[in-house]
């Protein structure tokens, strides 16, 4: 990675080290490092639960039902 980025070794380490002390990563011999979320942070699943049931309530707010509100996410999916 050093070399890839044209950095020298010793600072990709210490970038390795912060982001394991910081959470971000974790580091084992046999699988390498990976990505992992910080400790105190929701999980992704959390965070779509709030934010389904902060558009429920808006919808429900401006009169549609459960099903209204479904097929304008299903919409949105195939906009994007």
């Amino acid at each position: 990675l050093a070399r890839d980025l044209g950095l020298a070794s010793g600072t990709v380490a210490r970038a390795y080290r912060e982001l394991e002390t910081a959470g971000w990563v974790t580091t084992a011999r046999a699988r390498g490092t990976v990505v992992t979320l910080p400790p105190g942070r929701p999980a992704p699943a959390e965070l779509l639960l709030a934010a389904a049931t902060t558009y429920l309530t808006q919808a429900r707010d401006l009169g549609a039902d459960l099903e209204t509100a479904l097929n304008a996410v299903r919409a949105a999916h195939d906009r994007s």
